[in-house]
């Protein structure tokens, strides 16, 4: 059976180490990208602002993972950026669920991120899917518009439609984690705000093993919250990551007042408190291999 991959965002922190994993696991995969030919994939051109994507990509594969769009945490939010930030989401998403109306394919199923941040600041209430999405804050709309464009490809009968809710990836090479683990290197580190905020986390090689996982089991349908099952603290996590990294915290905490003047509106990522439960992962028989927050940083700085 035929068993090639094609992912939107490829060429970002998930999807790079997706389509190793990926390529490990006997399949194919071949990106959608602005400029092809300079990775080390088959890559097929599309620029989904101007609505244009190669006629030959989406009848290539049997299942399409949908990565794409701007980091959240690049830059202060303007007006401009925030634009972007929704635009990059919602144009490619819309863009392959037209191709996917379209019956010259052959695509089984079609996995569609989306994020945590639907769910908003819900202090210590733990939340699962059926949760709501919250109503008043920019990444929950961002979300909730993210997801209803992917929400169309279900209507389609023979194409099982999935959408992940990704938490806070860990990994060294790029996201939350490194600016985090510099901080404390440098004797800088501090919970930041009250620090009683929940931080729902997964490990990068989790996160691409559940992929795979919704990629290859029929059960997966719906949407999903790809987080590990044990969420912490925001104190928790940075008192921990300064004992794996065997760093004392000096500082105090960071006040909220001096997060939102250096960061704006952007510090809505770091303040939001989101519990998030992973129950329904885990009743499809997905194993976490870094269900702890401490083994999953050893993982990386276990030599430290």
């Amino acid at each position: 059976m035929s068993r090639k991959v094609l992912i939107t965002g490829g060429t970002g922190m998930i999807g790079t180490r997706l389509a190793e994993m990926l390529i490990d696991a006997g399949y194919e995969v071949a990106l959608l990208s602005r400029t092809p030919g300079s990775g080390r994939y088959r890559s097929f051109r599309w620029d989904p602002l101007a609505g244009t994507i190669d006629e030959a990509a989406v009848p290539y594969a049997d299942y399409i993972i949908n990565l794409a769009g701007s980091s959240v945490s690049d830059g202060k939010w303007t007006q401009e950026r925030k634009r972007e930030i929704l635009s990059s989401r919602l144009a490619g998403t819309q863009l392959v669920a037209k191709q996917l109306a379209k019956d010259n394919h052959h695509v089984r199923a079609f996995l569609s991120a989306s994020a945590i941040g639907i769910y908003g600041d819900r202090d210590d209430q733990l939340v699962n899917e059926e949760t709501l999405p919250a109503a008043d804050d920019f990444l929950a709309e961002v979300c909730r518009q993210w997801e209803a464009a992917a929400q169309s490809v279900a209507t389609h009968d023979n194409i099982r439609t999935a959408i992940i809710r990704i938490g806070i990836v860990l990994s060294p090479e790029g996201g939350a984690l490194v600016p985090l683990a510099r901080t404390v290197k440098l004797m800088a580190g501090a919970p930041l705000g009250s620090g009683k905020q929940f931080m729902s986390w997964i490990h990068l090689d989790d996160l691409c093993r559940l992929f795979i996982q919704a990629l290859e089991d029929a059960q997966w349908k719906g949407t999903y919250n790809a987080v590990a099952p044990n969420p912490v603290t925001n104190q928790e996590f940075t008192e921990t990551l300064a004992d794996v990294l065997h760093r004392p915290l000096v500082l105090p905490k960071v006040p909220e007042f001096g997060l939102k003047l250096m960061m704006g509106e952007m510090s809505e990522i770091v303040l939001a408190s989101q519990r998030v439960s992973a129950e329904k992962v885990l009743r499809t028989g997905f194993t976490f291999e870094h269900p702890q927050l401490r083994g999953a940083l050893k993982s990386f700085y276990g030599e430290e």
